[in-house]
């Protein structure tokens, strides 16, 4: 239960004022179908971070213990360093219809833009971590909805709400004590 309470707070709040975030907004903006969108957000999630939570557990395989605990403690510090580097999304969709529907559209833009993002680097370390793929996975995808479906629904309205360099810095903070306690003892 751990990893997957761990998974979903983490990603909740390395998402806000993400990239992709961003891109939910857009969609919603541009779209006005908040159920295609959310459902493309879930799909592609699902697939990006199950496919980051096999590359966290093959790592495992394959590093001791010693070496796992400061490669993930070097890489939960760059996490935190990340955090602090805020995201932005160029907006370049024009007024053309979208090709494969808006829930394609969606699957497609929301998968490619969360490859290399802060949140499936998460999820990698954090299977790494946990030896837990199925909880990861699904923590890491409930903390992607949480942060992306309000902001389909309700738009500009929740991201006014949120101060976003706050959540940045709690995110870097939490980020930074996870990598320190894997830096100083794994358990």
């Amino acid at each position: 239960m751990e990893s997957f309470l761990v998974s979903t707070g983490i990603v909740a709040l390395a998402e806000m004022g993400d990239k992709t975030q961003l891109l939910s907004l857009v969609l919603a903006a541009r779209f006005r179908k908040p159920w295609p969108i959310v459902l493309g957000i879930l799909v592609a999630t699902l697939a990006n971070h199950g496919l980051a939570g096999a590359a966290g557990a093959w790592v495992t395989t394959f590093l001791g213990p010693q070496t796992l605990r400061w490669v993930l403690g070097a890489s939960f510090l760059a996490m935190a360093a990340w955090m602090l580097i805020p995201d932005k999304l160029d907006d370049d969709g024009g007024d053309k219809a979208p090709r494969f529907g808006i829930f394609g559209t969606t699957l497609i833009a929301f998968f490619l833009a969360e490859m290399g993002d802060k949140t499936q680097v998460a999820t990698v370390m954090l299977a790494a971590r946990y030896d837990a793929w199925f909880s990861v996975v699904a923590g890491t995808t409930l903390g992607m909805m949480l942060a992306n479906a309000p902001v389909v629904w309700f738009g500009d309205r929740v991201t006014r709400l949120v101060p976003i360099r706050v959540v940045h810095l709690v995110s870097a903070a939490i980020f930074a004590v996870l990598g320190l306690a894997a830096l100083i003892s794994w358990g």
